[in-house]
């Protein structure tokens, strides 16, 4: 009897524990539901989502980079340029510091000389992160923050208290130098149209050579004088500071996404509908999207795009001559003719000048270009920039000759070593501005990432270059080693007139070039 009483008093408190579950559940149920529609009349189900998409106001909308008035261009020019200059700057007035670095640490001049490489080393890696960061995040939040990082790894080789520190330290200067050089040239071409946008890249293209060809001067002769070898970092981080602080007051975003995105938000904030957004906010947030389609992007247009492929190699020999005389100017005019650290630095100016002459004689093959493209009904027509190209790939070998047999005897007039100079220096940037222009003229929609893998391949063979340079001019002698230089460069010349003729076909055959 007890027991029956024990099971029906047991199942009586389950029935009243499943009832008051039940209750609550309902309740629960009921508060839900009434928020849920309180929630449904104040935001109302979104019955099509294309009327919550914000975009500009089509091609001739004001916030369009494209559009700003030139001053406005000019002034994002000047600031980018600025930091560009002070990227390729620090890469080479290190040169100058390399004989007081091997006493103060004392090794040799191979490992101090890794100072240089491990910079362009440090250019090379870098587009592979720039690169996709300035097509997610925009041209401006990427390069402003990097051109901070620095300055800041400058001064950390400046006040470094071994050589371990020197070269990891320099790695990061490089790295993270590479932004606005990887950033400005589809920056360039967020503002500027075809037709003038051939102008600005030879300005663009004379910063990336004159950095490096001016600051050796420098550092030669800081690294004797008083200041001591640290001050060629130091200056460096003080000239990279000021860019950084014009950056923030006068640099404006150009990248069309973004200009976009930020619409969309103020509309937001405006409007208070937070259902607007702008399409590429669509995207999802997930790694493997975002790893696939932006950072193993300019790699695979680098081993899948021919053209792009080809004429990369050819930016990447001359870019590797260039870091190349970094050593070989010392060799020829230091060692052999016995000029002080400093003085044997000023022959780069003849390169200088030959920049300079190549830069400005971009202006006689405008006419041309725009012919083509009155007749192409205003379009692009990428072959059309590589006349100019034809001839500096003519010239660069003739002054590499000039400069390895005069400056292979002493007694042969200085003057005469130097004005080869001028040659190599016309060819280096007619063959490397017409090619940037030919990139941006054929990816136009992925001008980034294209100009990303260019920087990549050419920043590796500038690395590269003068770690041998000294040896093999050493061993081979000054001509014999100049001159199988100069043979390369002779058998590249046919890489311009081989694009100009089947250019247009490869291009019909790419995924990403512009087509006819």
């Amino acid at each position: 009897m007890a027991e029956r009483t024990s099971e029906s008093s047991s199942e009586s408190a389950s029935f009243d524990l499943e009832k008051q579950q039940s209750n609550h559940h309902d309740r629960y149920q009921s508060s839900v539901s009434s928020e849920l529609e309180e929630s449904l009349k104040k935001y109302p189900v979104i019955s099509n989502p294309q009327d919550f998409i914000v975009t500009l106001d089509g091609p001739d909308d004001p916030d369009l980079a494209v559009n700003w008035p030139l001053a406005k261009k000019l002034r994002n020019v000047a600031v980018m340029g600025s930091a560009c200059l002070c990227a390729g700057f620090g890469s080479s007035i290190f040169s100058g510091a390399v004989p007081e670095v091997m006493v103060k640490f004392h090794v040799c001049r191979t490992v101090a000389l890794l100072g240089i490489s491990l910079y362009v080393l440090g250019f090379a890696s870098g587009p592979v992160v720039w690169a996709p960061m300035c097509e997610l995040f925009g041209r401006r939040r990427p390069m402003i923050i990097a051109v901070f990082i620095f300055c800041i790894f400058h001064i950390a080789v400046a006040t470094a208290k071994d050589i371990q520190t020197v070269m990891i330290c320099r790695f990061f200067c490089g790295f993270f130098g590479s932004s606005p050089i990887t950033t400005v040239a589809g920056s360039f071409s967020d503002m500027f149209s075809a037709r003038t946008r051939g102008l600005v890249i030879a300005v663009y293209s004379a910063i990336i050579f004159n950095g490096p060809l001016m600051s050796p001067i420098v550092g030669g002769f800081i690294g004797k004088s008083y200041l001591g070898w640290r001050w060629t970092s130091y200056i460096t981080a003080i000239m990279g500071f000021t860019a950084f602080t014009s950056m923030i007051i006068f640099h404006r975003e150009t990248y069309t996404r973004t200009i976009t995105e930020i619409r969309a938000s103020k509309v937001r904030v405006l409007t208070g509908n937070y259902c607007l957004h702008a399409k590429s906010e669509e995207e999802p947030l997930e790694f493997s999207y975002f790893f696939h389609k932006y950072f193993t992007f300019p790699l695979r247009l680098l081993i899948f795009e021919p053209i792009l492929l080809v004429v990369s190699t050819y930016t990447a020999f001359v870019y590797g001559i260039l870091y190349g005389l970094l050593e070989a100017y010392p060799v020829i005019f230091g060692e052999s003719r016995k000029w002080r650290l400093g003085v044997e630095s000023l022959p780069y100016l003849a390169i200088f000048v030959g920049v300079c002459i190549g830069c400005s004689s971009v202006a006689l093959f405008q006419p041309y270009y725009f012919k083509k493209m009155d007749e192409n009904k205003g379009r692009p027509v990428p072959e059309a920039r590589l006349p100019s190209m034809m001839i500096g790939c003519i010239v660069f070998p003739i002054g590499i000759f000039w400069l390895a047999w005069t400056g292979n005897y002493p007694w042969i007039h200085w003057i005469v070593p130097t004005l080869a100079g001028s040659f190599i220096g016309f060819g280096i940037i007619t063959i490397f501005q017409q090619t940037i222009n030919y990139i941006i003229d054929c990816y136009s929609g992925c001008s980034a990432s294209a100009i990303a893998a260019n920087t990549l391949l050419r920043s590796s063979f500038g690395a590269a270059f003068p770690l041998f340079t000294t040896q093999m001019f050493n061993n081979l002698g000054i001509g014999w080693a100049g001159s199988l230089v100069g043979f390369v460069a002779v058998g590249l010349i046919p890489v311009p007139f081989m694009l100009f003729l089947y250019g247009p076909k490869l291009r019909q055959m790419s995924k990403h070039c512009l087509k006819d």
